[in-house]
């Protein structure tokens, strides 16, 4: 079975590397970056920078995207929440 994981090359804390991820993770990748006004590269150094030393970068970075969108996804459910709480129909 062919993995979907794309693999590409990335400079990490000034070191060329490579990291295999699925599209998914990639395009998130570049959501936060952008929306971070900052380049992937460097997005990626800190995820390198802060992640335990049992993960390897591949598995950080899809952790990082995850929690990342989980929040999103948690805070939006809050502020729908707070909304219906402030509604007069809510």
């Amino acid at each position: 079975m062919k993995s979907s994981a794309v693999k590409r090359s990335i400079v990490v804390g000034g070191h060329k590397t490579s990291v295999s991820l699925e599209e998914a993770f990639w395009s998130g990748m570049k959501e936060i970056s952008g929306a971070r006004s900052m380049t992937l590269s460097r997005l990626v150094s800190e995820i390198d920078a802060n992640r335990n030393e049992g993960n390897n970068l591949s598995s950080a970075i899809r952790q990082f995207v995850l929690n990342h969108f989980k929040g999103l996804a948690s805070s939006g459910r809050a502020s729908h929440a707070q909304g219906l709480a402030e509604s007069p129909n809510g």
